[in-house]
Order: C-alpha cells, then sequence, then structure tokens
C-alpha cells in the first residue's frame, strides 16, 4: 500500500527586501487561512456573544488583531499618528472596544458586523502590513525604537520584536476565539 506524504511548506512571499520579513508575513499568512478558515461557518449572533459583562466577544478579538497589526506596523516603519487607522481601516485605534470596563458591553462601532465585515477590516490591515513590511530590511530587524505609551511609561522594542509580537498576538486571539466558540457551542447545548 502506497503512503501518501503529506506536506507541510510555508513559501516564502516575493517581493521583500528581507527574508526574515518574509517569513514573519508568511507565518502570519499561515495563521490567518487557518483562523478564518475555523470561523468560517460563525454568525453574527456568536461573534457577538459576551460570556458576561466585561468579556470579549470573539468580533471584538478579531477586530482588535487587525487595529494591532496596523498600528504595531506603523510604528515599526515611523508612520504612526492617530489618525492612520481611520486611514487604512476604516475605524479608530479604540473601536474594538478594548479593554472593556469590568462590566462593560461590546462597542456599538462591531455591532450587526458579518464574519466578511470582519475580514475585510483583517484584509486591509494586511496589506498594510504587507506593503510596509516588503521595504524592510535585514538590518531594520535590529533598529530599535523608543516610543511612550499612553499610560507614560517608556519602552524600547525592536522591529524583529515588533513582527514576532504581531504574530503571536494573532496566535494568542486565535486560540480566545477557538475557546469562546466552544462556550457559545456549550452554552447552547444546556439551553
Amino acid at each position: 500500500m502506497a503512503r501518501t506524504v503529506k506536506r507541510h511548506l510555508l513559501p516564502l512571499p516575493k517581493g521583500f527586501r528581507s527574508r526574515e520579513a518574509a517569513s514573519f508575513v508568511a507565518q502570519m499568512e499561515e495563521l490567518t487561512e487557518r483562523m478564518t478558515r475555523d470561523l468560517a461557518r460563525i454568525t453574527p449572533a456568536e461573534l457577538a456573544w459576551q460570556s458576561k459583562r466585561g468579556h470579549n466577544t470573539i468580533g471584538m478579538l478579531f477586530a482588535h488583531c487587525a487595529i494591532v497589526e496596523m498600528f504595531w506596523m506603523a510604528i515599526a516603519v515611523g508612520r504612526w499618528d492617530e489618525e492612520l487607522s481611520a486611514k487604512v481601516l476604516g475605524v479608530g485605534v479604540d473601536d474594538d472596544g478594548m479593554p472593556l470596563a469590568a462590566d462593560g458591553v461590546p462597542p456599538r462601532t462591531l455591532r450587526g458586523w458579518a464574519l466578511r465585515d470582519y475580514t475585510r477590516l483583517l484584509s486591509r490591515a494586511r496589506k498594510f502590513v504587507v506593503r510596509e513590511a516588503k521595504g524592510l530590511t535585514d538590518a531594520d530587524m535590529d533598529r530599535h525604537i523608543a516610543r511612550q505609551r499612553r499610560d507614560g511609561s517608556r519602552s524600547v522594542v525592536s522591529v524583529r520584536w515588533i513582527l514576532y509580537h504581531v504574530l503571536e498576538h494573532l496566535a494568542g486571539h486565535y486560540g480566545q476565539m477557538l475557546l469562546l466558540r466552544h462556550q457559545y457551542a456549550d452554552r447552547r447545548r444546556r439551553a
């Protein structure tokens, strides 16, 4: 009996000055493909479901991932300003509703959104990320960026760390989305 060989390959996209940046983008694209496949049949009600007040919804997490990708890439390439989110994504940097207050409810900005709305948002963010990442060089990966956060604290990050952070951020919230789907389905079965 012939055995089938299942291949798991991650080809690098073309047009990047840095293979390392191309690798991060390839990983983000693969992870996003898995995430959207796993969420393919999700309903607007499930996207908006909140396990209890103060907890994030799947939709909020999806929007947050898009906003964070655009935000951090803008930091990496020195293009961040408060209006950029609305220009690139069509939503503000705080329109994901995160973080929620302990008794908070999902933001009005996401009310009624379906999966296609969230995938469009993430697609706009990813186009921005890819376009900017194509211009990064290997030397850019070690460049340090000092920034002051909203709370007044200061941090220093490298461009390499930014790309890593965007990838691990997406992976973490993808896991949360899957957990919320299980909770939603379990709640419905018990009802």
